[in-house]
């Protein structure tokens, strides 16, 4: 089976969105754990999905 450009590109996009929500939703719960405000995990898992899109639209997004 070979792999064209289109599947390797839909791994790079589905690994921006995980990578994006893994780091920013641990920092959100290494600020939350030490401030004890529990809301920063889901927020910081939010924000790193914001930022994987950003990033996904800018790199594949131009044409």
């Amino acid at each position: 089976m070979t792999q064209d450009g289109s599947q390797n590109a839909g791994w790079s996009i589905f690994g921006y969105l995980i990578s994006g929500m893994a780091f920013y939703g641990a920092v959100g719960w290494l600020i939350g754990h030490w401030t004890h405000i529990s809301v920063l995990f889901p927020l910081g898992m939010l924000a790193g999905l914001g930022v994987g899109v950003f990033a996904v639209i800018y790199k594949y997004g131009r044409s």
